[in-house]
């Protein structure tokens, strides 16, 4: 690819006149170049834009100058924070914006298996998008599209970067970015809309689908059918004829076994209640993109909530999933790596005022504040109870209050007292915790 900067050049930032002196090449798109560089000693990314991408999209410069008024919705987001000009090209330009850390891999990365990720960072990162794709909508902004090309997420943690911040716009305005295929919603394939905020929970949720299933929702037997991968037969499949793979009252678009084994292995190891969530995104989301798509917010809190239900077979050390529902209909939890029988770690039932959840008490499980108090936000600074050892008596558990409140405990025979901040309740089935205004029962 022809560099549109050379190495050792230096450009001028359009808002304070600073230098910033290009150091390396690190890639390109359909749009421009993208260079690490340094402005003053702080090392930062340019993205340059080629000259006939300028003229397709004449309302870049003032849709970066909005973006960058606006500012950040968080610090996942590699936001532009200042113009760039050249003093050898005046009708070219470009944007300064955070350096990713190369601790982060691509989406591509994953559905490729270059990389394989636990079953808790790939649910980790995928609260991060949804969690930082509600802010950027919280701010009036669409994203217009979210894509592999864009998201990064460190295969240890699950935190995640977003980059290709120019085509963020505000919601509802028409622009040059239509989308990328196969995730771009019906209606935008259609020619019936913008991409707006509506379209991009869309495009999320086949992301999430790919996350937690590597592949794509609507990628059944019906594209294995398509002889001609052509931009006709896109548009049935994606646009005017689109069929969940996993309809429950249409099976004719079904993965097909030793083509697409993907989604029928990863598939059944979900509990019901994500499948459940997948499933209205792609029927009712599919034809309702007003009322019909799942929104950010519900993601989030499923999310953390299959995160919750992780535990690990104590034969091969595999994550499995809790199902309470599979669990009272007597069916018994077996391996999915190893087939063997699974017993369950002792769980939390948390009753927050009428929300109710559950928590696998495993050797590394925390409880945040979204955990034991009502209407909390998402906050995994300081964790307010953990799971320990006992330091003298290595076969007993306990749940240790990391808060600055007293806990209650009753156990299961009617005995109370108090748990200050920093002792511990031994996992006993039938111990009641009065965590404040939530409630949690030990059963195991």
């Amino acid at each position: 690819m022809n560099q549109l900067l050379q190495l050792g050049e230096t450009v001028q930032t359009h808002a304070t006149g600073l230098s910033c002196t290009v150091e390396h090449f690190l890639g390109g798109g359909a749009q421009g170049e993208v260079y690490r560089a340094r402005l003053g000693d702080q090392p930062v990314a340019v993205k340059w834009y080629f000259p006939h991408y300028l003229q397709q999209d004449p309302q870049l410069r003032q849709r970066l100058n909005r973006i960058i008024q606006a500012g950040a919705p968080g610090d996942r987001f590699l936001w532009p924070f200042d113009l760039a000009e050249s003093a050898r090209d005046a009708t070219s330009f470009g944007y300064v914006m955070p350096l990713r850390e190369e601790r982060f891999c691509g989406m591509i990365d994953l559905v490729t298996r270059r990389v394989t990720p636990s079953f808790r960072t790939l649910v980790t990162t995928g609260f991060e998008l949804a969690y930082n794709y509600r802010a950027l909508h919280a701010k009036g902004l669409c994203y217009r599209d979210i894509a592999f090309g864009n998201l990064f997420f460190d295969p240890n943690t699950g935190e995640v970067r977003i980059g290709d911040n120019d085509n963020v716009d505000v919601n509802n305005s028409p622009g040059a970015i239509s989308g990328t295929p196969r995730f771009m919603a019906p209606e935008i394939v259609r020619g019936e809309a913008e991409p707006n905020a509506q379209s991009d929970l869309f495009s999320l949720s086949v992301l999430l689908f790919y996350l937690l299933c590597n592949h794509h929702p609507l990628e059944g037997a019906q594209e294995l059918a398509i002889h001609c991968f052509d931009q006709p037969a896109m548009a049935r499949l994606y646009g005017h004829a689109p069929l969940f793979i996993f309809d429950p009252d249409d099976g004719a678009n079904r993965p097909v076994p030793g083509e697409q084994d993907n989604p029928l292995l990863f598939w059944p190891l979900y509990p019901a209640f994500i499948r459940a969530i997948f499933t209205r995104a792609f029927t009712v989301g599919l034809r309702d993109a007003t009322h019909g798509r799942v929104r950010e917010g519900e993601w989030c809190s499923t999310l953390l909530q299959l995160r919750d239900m992780i535990h690990y077979c104590t034969g091969c050390g595999a994550e499995n999933f809790y199902d309470g529902d599979a669990l009272r209909a007597g069916r018994q939890t077996t391996c999915w790596a190893c087939r063997q029988a699974v017993p369950l770690p002792p769980r939390l039932r948390i009753d927050r005022g009428g929300d109710r959840s559950v928590v696998l008490l495993n050797h590394d499980t925390k409880l945040y504040p979204h955990h034991l108090e009502p209407g909390q936000p998402f906050d995994f600074s300081e964790p307010l109870a953990a799971v320990t050892q006992h330091p003298k008596q290595p076969t007993q558990w306990g749940l240790q209050n990391l808060s600055g409140a007293k806990w209650v405990v009753t156990t299961a025979d009617g005995a109370m007292r108090d748990v200050e901040p920093g002792r511990s309740v031994t996992l006993a089935s039938g111990a009641q915790i009065r965590f404040g205004r939530a409630e949690g029962e030990i059963r195991t």
